[in-house]
C-alpha cells in the first residue's frame, strides 16, 4: 500500500532545475499561491549557462525574461535592462537570475541533484490511487547523503546541457571516445575561447565537430585567436555534404546578430582560415600523448585527420535515468513528450515549426508530472526560452485549477525570416571584448544543437491561441 502521507495540498510542487525555465516555474506558482521547491544540482543558480556565460544571446532582454518573474522582481524594485540589449550568459545569471533567485529565497535548495522521481511507496506498476499518491523526488546532496522529499506534483526544467550527443555515428560512443575524453583531447561544447581556455588553443590544430550556431560561433573565436596567434589552425567537420545551410538567413534575418553569424563564417571559410571536412562520420579514435587522430567514413574512404584538440558541437540529449519509476508517454524519435514530437522532429520539421503548447500537449500518464524547457524538446534541435516561459505559466494554471487560463496558449516571436538549424540552438557570438569587436552587438541563444541536415524555412509569427485557432509559429534555435 502506499505509505501513509498528508494532503496533497499541503506538499510543495517540486521543480527541478533552476535556470531561467525552472525559476519561472516557481514565479508562476507563487503567483497561483501554489509552494514551489526547487531544486538544483549546481552550487548556483544558472549553473549550467554559467558555463557558457561568455556568449552572448541573439534575443534581446524582451524575449528573455518571463513576465511572472519580472512582476516578482518590479516589487522588489528591481530595474529591469535595456529591453533591446543582448546580454551574454553571464548577464542573464546576474542580471536576472540572481535576483529573481533572491526573492524566491527559501524556496532553492542548491547542490541537490535530484537522481530519482517515483511515487511514495509505489513503483510504476502499481495503479491504485496511484494519482492521490504524493510523488517521491530522491535527492542527492553535496556530501553524497540522500533524502527523500514528496511533492503534489513535479516540474522537470533540468536541461540537456550535462548530455552532449556523442561524436560516434549511430547515436553512440565511436570507439576511443571516452578516452579522448578522458586524456583532456575532446573539450566541453562552447569552450571559453578567447578567454579562460585562450591557452589551451592558441597554436594548436583544432577540429570543430557540428553544424549549428555553436560550432559557428566556436569557429569564429577561433578565427579571431588564430589572428594573434600564430600556428593556430582550424578545421571543421559535418556530416553533410556542405555547410552553406549552416550560413541562415545572412542579411534576411530579423534578428540581425543570428545573420551576421552566418555571413562571418561563410567569410572565414571562403578565405580559407577554415578547412572544411564535409561527409564526415567519425567511426573511431586513437589518443597518443597530446595528439589526437580522428578516424572518419567519407565517400572517397576512410579518412584520418591528427589534431592537438576537438570541440564537440554536436548537440545534446536528455537524461530519463532518474525518471524511470514515473509513467511516461514519450515520442519514439526524439524522446519528447509524445503530442509534441511529430511537431519539432527534425527529420519533417528543419526549423521547427511548433503551435504554441501547454499543460495539455505536455502531459503525461503520470499525473502532475511535466517536462518542460530544453528537455521538453528531448532530441530536437531547436527551442525558444520564451517557449519554456509559455509552457510553465499553463502548467501553473492548470496545477492552480484554472483549467482556461492553461488552455489560453499563447506565444509572439521575432520573426526570424531564414532560419538553419540542422543543428542549432545554440547561436552564439563572441561577447565584448573578442578579437572582432564591430559585432559586439551580437548574441547567441541557448545551448542545444544536434548534427543532423535539414533545410531553411521562413515563418510570419502572430498572436495565436492554442486553445481558440491553433497555427504554426516558428521554434527557431534562438532563445
Amino acid at each position: 500500500m502506499p505509505d501513509s502521507t498528508p494532503d496533497l495540498t499541503q506538499l510543495p510542487v517540486v521543480v527541478i532545475g533552476a535556470g531561467p525555465v525552472g525559476l519561472a516555474a516557481a514565479a508562476h506558482l507563487t503567483e497561483r499561491g501554489l509552494t514551489p521547491l526547487v531544486l538544483e544540482a549546481g552550487d548556483r543558480v544558472g549553473a549550467a549557462i554559467r558555463d557558457w556565460g561568455h556568449t552572448r544571446l541573439f534575443s534581446p532582454w524582451r524575449y528573455d525574461v518571463d513576465a511572472a518573474a519580472v512582476r516578482l522582481l518590479e516589487d522588489t524594485g528591481w530595474t529591469a535592462p535595456d529591453p533591446e540589449a543582448l546580454p551574454t550568459g553571464t548577464e542573464l545569471v546576474e542580471q536576472y537570475l540572481k535576483p529573481l533567485a533572491a526573492v524566491l529565497a527559501g524556496r532553492i535548495r542548491t547542490g541537490a541533484r535530484v537522481v530519482a522521481v517515483s511515487r511514495a511507496g509505489m513503483d510504476k506498476t502499481r495503479t491504485g490511487n496511484r494519482s492521490q499518491t504524493p510523488f517521491l523526488v530522491r535527492v542527492q546532496h553535496a556530501d553524497g547523503t540522500c533524502t527523500d522529499v514528496r511533492a503534489s506534483a513535479v516540474i522537470d526544467a533540468s536541461g540537456t546541457w550535462p548530455t552532449p550527443n556523442p561524436l560516434g555515428r549511430a547515436g553512440l560512443p565511436a570507439p576511443g571516445e571516452a578516452e579522448a575524453v578522458a586524456a583532456g583531447r575532446v573539450t566541453a561544447p562552447l569552450p571559453d575561447v578567447t578567454g579562460r581556455d585562450r591557452d589551451r588553443f592558441a597554436g594548436r590544430h583544432v577540429l570543430v565537430v557540428g553544424a549549428g550556431h555553436s560550432a559557428a560561433n566556436t569557429l569564429l573565436e577561433l578565427g579571431a585567436l588564430a589572428e594573434q596567434e600564430p600556428g593556430t589552425r582550424l578545421s571543421w567537420a559535418v556530416r553533410s555534404a556542405d555547410v552553406t545551410r549552416v550560413y541562415g538567413g545572412e542579411g534576411r534575418d530579423e534578428l540581425a546578430a543570428r545573420g551576421a553569424l552566418g555571413t562571418r563564417l561563410r567569410r572565414l571559410v571562403e578565405s580559407g582560415v577554415i578547412q572544411v571536412h564535409p561527409s564526415f562520420t567519425i567511426t573511431g579514435f586513437t589518443t597518443t600523448g597530446e595528439r589526437l587522430t580522428v578516424r572518419a567514413a567519407t565517400p572517397a574512404g576512410e579518412q584520418q585527420l591528427a589534431v592537438d584538440l576537438l570541440v564537440p558541437a554536436t548537440g545534446f540529449r536528455p537524461d530519463l535515468a532518474m525518471l524511470s519509476e514515473l509513467r511516461l508517454d514519450l515520442d519514439p524519435a526524439v524522446d519528447a513528450p509524445r503530442q509534441l514530437g511529430p511537431l519539432i522532429d527534425p527529420e519533417f520539421h528543419s526549423c521547427g515549426s511548433v503551435a504554441p503548447h501547454g499543460e495539455r500537449m505536455l502531459a503525461h500518464p503520470e499525473a502532475g508530472f511535466y517536462i518542460v524547457g530544453m528537455k521538453s524538446y528531448g532530441r530536437a534541435p531547436t527551442f525558444l526560452m520564451a517557449t519554456g516561459y509559455e509552457q510553465v505559466r499553463s502548467i501553473a494554471a492548470a496545477l492552480a485549477g484554472d483549467r482556461e487560463a492553461a488552455d489560453d496558449v499563447q506565444l509572439v516571436l521575432p520573426e526570424t525570416g531564414v532560419c538553419s538549424t540542422d543543428l542549432g540552438g545554440s547561436c552564439d557570438v563572441p561577447a565584448p571584448g573578442s578579437a572582432d569587436d564591430s559585432v559586439a552587438e551580437q548574441g547567441c541563444c541557448a545551448p542545444q544543437a544536434a548534427d543532423e541536415p535539414a533545410g531553411t524555412c521562413c515563418s510570419t509569427p502572430q498572436p495565436v491561441s492554442l486553445g481558440r485557432a491553433p497555427l504554426p509559429l516558428l521554434s527557431s534555435s534562438c532563445c
